[in-house]
């Protein structure tokens, strides 16, 4: 039987008049994503509490006018901030095995069985209840102003729970990796965010062997084995969490590398390239080319590969990628993901039977791939890829030294990209400070090398100070310093005739060429990082 529509239902029950209804409806037409229950309680157009009531007896669920004084236990002890945001629904007691968890909409049985596995998973039954959505977001606002977790409050011996708290801890620092220490005396735990090593918490050395069992389970490893194995875990549904586990003198070490399934693909000016409109049809999307992202590891080329990518993915363009593993999915690309049965070079040579438009080739390990790359940009496709070098023109020497001819090089190769990442300063807690004579000095003195000069009137710096929001550091999020090598005529030439890598630096140099660290020192003149964690991160000054 059809249901009859909760406005009539209201004023059936005397919880709400015809003018109520109709009040909220009006509101619903600029507001269509609201539900109507929510609009009366936002509106305050009936009593909460008869409001509340009513609709659980409409819905069949138990109800409660939830706020942050409800919540009585640590939440992301059992569900994550990130998830907690994105199904709005939080866990708010704890009574004998069972969790009570506040719901917004309970009409998915999907995301109520999402968040009742996640609980069984770790030993609990779920009690659902039901409350108006704008409640529900008050309460997230307070728990986020909070601290995320604190790990020492879960004892060592439930170990179960203590992994779990460790891992949310780190999802909602946004770490990037945990590591898992054993040490002589206890076990260390670290949290990489925005790219250092910080100190979380230590376990019991008398808790090791549980929790290496622990970190085996959930990561689907073999527990009688002590030597290097590779793992995943799966259980968080915002992420996939990759696990390495290594023999070390005092037991298994173990890192977790955290993957966001639905991170935002930032633009390719947010993340810090120059600010022209112009720049995608200037140095990308060049057909019969390839573009090469170069930097160490850890410093965000795989990032800028899917913000570039993003920015050419439209509707009448095939893109395919080949990525080990695929860290974020986006929608409109086809991804594909090496595994034990495919490489590189093996996928590659099937996506060119695939009619691609734009290749990405996750990155450039060998000759074989190097050489099928080429071929890719050499037959009417455009290929991005990554390698490893220390900067843009030691591109050319790596792809040299893989055994790819000059001639190919120079013919095919249309962009090389290098960057750092550097830590933005928090805005927050920053102190803005005056620069001083010698920090200008230094600066320019610096920058004059490649012919820049730079104006610090009307400009300040920061001194960063530390807050909760930054974890002390005074420093939250990353920029990167960027250079771009667009491979001119005269460059090209060059490289075909087996010019050294110095001269074609310099040849670029006179072209316009400017290197990252440049890049790093004009991004700290703008007040966006300090001079202090650029020279930390690049060593530019001796002193």
């Amino acid at each position: 039987m059809a249901r009859v529509p909760i406005g009539i239902e209201l004023i059936k029950r005397n919880v709400a008049t015809e003018a109520n209804i109709k009040e909220a409806l009006r509101y619903q037409k600029t507001h269509p994503d609201k539900k109507l229950g929510d609009i009366l309680n936002i509106l305050n157009l009936c009593d909460r509490t008869k409001l509340i009531n009513a609709m659980g007896e409409i819905l069949g669920e138990k109800v409660i006018l939830i706020s942050p004084e409800y919540v009585k236990i640590n939440v992301t002890n059992y569900i994550s901030i990130d998830t907690i945001k994105s199904v709005k629904a939080v866990p708010f007691e704890e009574s004998g095995g069972k969790i009570k968890v506040c719901f917004a909409d309970t009409s998915s049985k999907k995301t109520v069985d999402q968040i009742r596995l996640m609980l069984l998973h770790n030993g609990y039954s779920m009690e659902k209840y039901i409350s108006f959505e704008s409640n529900l977001d008050d309460v997230i606002r307070a728990l986020e102003g909070k601290s995320s977790d604190d790990i020492s409050s879960v004892s060592s011996r439930d170990i179960t729970r203590l992994i779990d708290s460790i891992i949310k801890t780190a999802m909602d620092k946004n770490a990037s990796d945990i590591h898992i220490e054993p040490m002589e005396k206890d076990i260390r735990v670290r949290y990489r965010i925005d790219g250092d090593l910080i100190n979380a918490t230590k376990i019991s050395k008398d808790s090791q062997e549980q929790v290496i069992g622990r970190l085996k389970a959930i990561s689907n490893m073999y527990q009688e084995k002590t030597e290097d194995q590779d793992g995943r875990i799966v259980m968080y549904p915002q992420y996939n969490i990759r696990v390495s586990s290594q023999l070390n003198i005092y037991g298994e070490k173990f890192v977790l590398r955290l993957l966001k399934k639905d991170a935002n693909i930032r633009n390719i000016y947010e993340l810090g390239f120059p600010n022209d409109k112009d720049i995608i049809k200037k140095y990308f999307n060049k057909r019969n080319s390839i573009t090469v992202i170069a930097a160490p590891t850890g410093e965000g080329k795989t990032t800028t590969l899917y913000s570039i990518m993003d920015s050419l993915n439209k509707p009448d363009v095939n893109v395919i990628t080949i990525e080990d593993p695929v860290e974020i999915r986006i929608p409109g690309l086809n991804q594909v993901e090496i595994g034990p049965k495919n490489s590189f070079s093996s996928s590659l040579r099937t996506v060119l039977r695939q009619d691609p438009n734009i290749i990405l080739v996750g990155e450039i390990r060998d000759l074989e791939t190097a050489e099928i790359a080429m071929q890719a940009g050499q037959t009417g496709h455009y290929v991005l890829s990554t390698i490893h070098t220390i900067d843009a023109v030691e591109v050319i020497t790596r792809l040299r030294k893989l055994g790819i001819s000059d001639y190919d090089i120079g013919s095919t190769l249309a962009t090389s990209v290098s960057q750092r990442l550097v830590r933005r300063i928090c805005p927050h807690c920053a102190k803005e400070r005056k620069f001083t004579k010698e920090e200008k000095d230094k600066i320019n003195n610096y920058a004059a090398k490649y012919g820049v000069k730079f104006d610090f009137t009307d400009k300040v710096t920061y001194t960063p100070v530390g807050c909760k929001k930054c974890n002390m550091t005074g420093y939250s999020g990353r920029i990167a310093a960027i250079e771009i090598l667009d491979m001119t005529d005269k460059i090209k030439e060059l490289i075909t005739d087996g010019a050294s890598t110095y001269e074609i630096r310099r040849a670029a140099q006179e072209e316009g060429f400017v290197p990252f660290q440049v890049d790093a020192l004009k991004k700290v003149v703008e007040g966006v990082t300090t001079l202090e964690e650029v020279d930390k991160k690049l060593v530019l000054f001796n002193d």
